[in-house]
């Protein structure tokens, strides 16, 4: 009985009211091992710790993102034919807030529309800078559009809730590039981007 709960009751989801604040989320075990080998290795040396300050941590740091943000390409955006899928209404949430975006599916190579916006196949081939790739691939499958990001030049990248890629990220900041992981971009901006 697909759906049904214990004794056949239904069961309760309760969505939170506000997103979390960093010191609620579960810390990774990956980002401690990662933070611990750099210290090891440059002996925590700051001129190699300025690249950390792109890693955006703190609710202050998302907030002030969301502030300078109102250009997204949406890579692994899905079509109307999925609109239960975050990948689809993230993206329709962003546009409702006012926000510009501008859809890279990876599949899906017939359309050449999504919520009525052109597609771009590549983020380099976007016209116009882009302040934020918003992204929704497997942690697994980001590193084979780590080139195309670079070549896109965004000011930041955020990847959604369940997604996070500690090496990519790192090449990421070290770029200059922000980077925000495993977060949903829909939730954080209701709680904080309304918030100025």
């Amino acid at each position: 009985m697909c759906g049904k709960g214990l004794r056949g009751r239904r069961p309760r989801v309760r969505f939170r009211r506000s997103a979390r604040t960093f010191s609620e989320h579960p810390r990774r075990w990956e980002e401690d091992k990662l933070r611990a080998e750099e210290e090891l290795n440059d002996g925590g040396a700051q001129a190699q710790g300025d690249w950390r300050e792109n890693l955006i941590r703190t609710d202050e740091g998302l907030r002030e993102l969301l502030a300078e943000t109102q250009r997204i390409a949406v890579l692994g955006i899905k079509t109307e034919r999925q609109a239960y899928q975050p990948a689809f209404y993230v993206p329709q949430y962003l546009v409702g807030a006012g926000l510009e975006v501008v859809p890279v599916p990876v599949y899906y190579p017939e359309v050449t529309e999504i919520m009525g916006l052109k597609v771009y196949r590549k983020l380099a081939d976007v016209p116009g800078s882009v302040d934020m790739v918003n992204v929704f691939r497997r942690s697994e499958d980001i590193p084979p559009h780590l080139e195309d990001i670079l070549a896109a030049k965004p000011k930041s990248v955020w990847f959604q809730s369940g997604i996070r890629n500690d090496h990519v990220a790192e090449q990421l900041a070290r770029a200059g590039i922000k980077v925000v992981q495993d977060l949903c971009l829909m939730v954080e901006h209701r709680a904080l981007g309304r918030r100025r």
